[in-house]
């Protein structure tokens, strides 16, 4: 790697704590078996008296949590405990039967029998006719009056309300950024007849020694806990996120997981090592190209939140060509992000991952094109 560059990379970063749009950043790089590059910059907590930012500071990562339940579920299609073409239904069972919203042809709203169930995959890439319920459409109201997302109820409870409601569309027809890895982890739950995570321990975490990493931060930790400003520095507005100094019924399986730099990167290294890491093997060389293989095809993606250039996988989004993306990558990259602040992307013809930790959202989409620009210049 070009030190220089990465000099250069130190020296951005800073200029954007010192500015005041991000509070500090853990950030690592990664090439041919080792960091190349570590470092803790600016603050942990915020404001006066707050703490410096550590390489051990603990972080909501929120949509990071998806690649680590997307491989427990690849580790139990191994195990013969599930099929990828499996209805979601056959487990959980307000998934059979659905139905999807639609226009008739005088303009209003009906609804309209799935034309095939939504399967495992689906979820896993999500085509499954599910939404986040964001915004002031009918949807979204549909999905907040159902409580989908609430922290006070379980996964079951999530998936029972959430499979009763009217699709978004025909399973399989779309890509569109979804409830679907929530819906995923209830699901592993039957297949496996074990909490989310207990599971997500006894397959990914103890294995991969990712001790820090779980959905609520015990109080011997507490003061490793990353913070973001209270306000967002450009639009003023309030910026909360998930308090997990307490454990919730809700381990939802799409954003609830706290991890470290140092964590994740082992994840990340197991994931670039074909499913092997540190004399750990917990998937097949074949199975993790699988996962960060493109799943959709002649797919379309609804929205903005795919990266033009970009198809998906089960559990990440995977580049497609050299081009037509606006951020520095290769065929074959793939990563993913968190609403909070975090991102990570992961190169096997570089032999090289990145990852970016902050707990700053405002500023997720720019470093989301910045970081990688940054880190390529290196190479």
């Amino acid at each position: 790697m070009n030190d220089i560059a990465l000099q250069r990379l130190h020296g951005v970063l800073l200029q954007h704590i010192d500015s005041g749009a991000v509070p500090g950043v853990v950030a690592l790089v990664w090439r041919t078996g080792g960091p190349v590059w570590f470092e803790a910059l600016g603050a942990r907590v915020p404001g006066p008296g707050g703490a410096p930012m550590t390489r051990d500071a603990l972080f909501r990562i929120y949509s990071m949590t998806k690649p680590i339940v997307s491989l427990a579920t690849l580790m139990l299609v191994e195990q013969g405990r599930l099929l990828l073409s499996d209805p979601v239904g056959r487990y959980l069972p307000s998934f059979r039967h659905q139905r999807v919203q639609a226009a008739g042809e005088d303009g209003q709203a009906r609804l309209e029998p799935v034309r095939r169930d939504a399967t495992v995959q689906d979820l896993l890439r999500h085509t499954a006719g599910l939404g986040y319920g964001w915004g002031e459409d009918a949807m979204a109201q549909a999905y907040r009056a159902a409580g989908i997302g609430a922290r006070e109820r379980t996964n079951a409870e999530l998936a029972a309300a959430l499979g009763a409601l009217p699709l978004l569309r025909q399973p399989g027809s779309a890509w569109e950024y979804s409830r679907a890895t929530d819906v995923l982890g209830a699901l592993l739950e039957v297949a496996a007849d074990e909490p989310l995570d207990a599971l997500l321990r006894r397959l990914v975490l103890q294995p991969l020694a990712m001790h820090d990493t779980g959905f609520s931060v015990p109080a011997a930790s507490h003061g490793r806990l990353a913070e973001p400003f209270a306000r967002d520095p450009e639009t003023g507005g309030a910026i909360s996120l998930l308090d997990v100094r307490t454990p919730a019924p809700f381990l939802s399986g799409g954003g609830g997981l706290v991890s470290t730099a140092g964590d994740y990167s082992r994840f990340l290294a197991l994931m670039l090592g074909g499913g092997s890491f540190g004399g750990v093997r917990l998937a097949s060389r074949r199975t993790v190209a699988f996962m960060t293989a493109d799943h959709l095809g002649g797919i379309p993606a609804v929205g903005d939140v795919l990266a033009t250039g970009y198809g998906f996988g089960l559990g990440f989004a995977v580049r497609r060509a050299a081009g037509i993306a606006a951020r520095a990558g290769a065929p074959g990259q793939y990563g993913w992000s968190g609403v909070g602040g975090t991102l990570f992307f992961v190169d096997p013809q570089e032999d090289l991952f990145a990852l970016l930790l902050m707990q700053a959202p405002g500023q997720l989409d720019r470093m989301c094109e910045l970081y990688p620009n940054l880190v390529y210049a290196a190479v």
